[in-house]
């Protein structure tokens, strides 16, 4: 059973900077996607970035202010996994709660249907 726990959120001004971590646990494997999605209050939850054994997707609105990564190299031997999401020039459109969401494999990554596993989320304020 994979579980997947975010941290790093909370309260910034227009232009700071935040840095939330997904710590991935269990699972047979020792890699899989992982994506960040976001859902602001009444709206739709959207993809924020995403990544793959050998890749990064960001959604438009994010692209050159934030940053997806991998913390430790991935090993067979490795089953927890931590991704980092490095949030710069925060604006105050990007106040949700932010999730994070593991699938087995690299289907449609900007799709949040495709994910499996779905963490609890951590909260993100930015004000003007």
């Amino acid at each position: 059973q994979v579980q997947l726990a975010e941290s790093g959120g909370g309260s910034v001004q227009a232009g700071g900077s935040l840095r939330l971590s997904c710590q991935q646990s269990g699972g047979a494997f020792s890699w899989y996607t992982i994506g960040w999605f976001r859902q602001a209050p009444g709206k739709e939850r959207e993809f924020v970035a995403a990544i793959t054994l050998s890749a990064t997707y960001y959604a438009d609105s994010v692209k050159g202010r934030f940053t997806i990564a991998r913390e430790n190299p991935i090993s067979r031997d490795n089953t927890q996994n931590t991704v980092t999401l490095q949030m710069n020039n925060l604006k105050p459109e990007d106040s949700a709660v932010y999730f994070c969401a593991a699938q087995i494999g690299n289907r449609a990554v900007r799709t949040r249907l495709e994910y499996t596993y779905w963490g609890q989320g951590t909260q993100v304020a930015v004000s003007s």
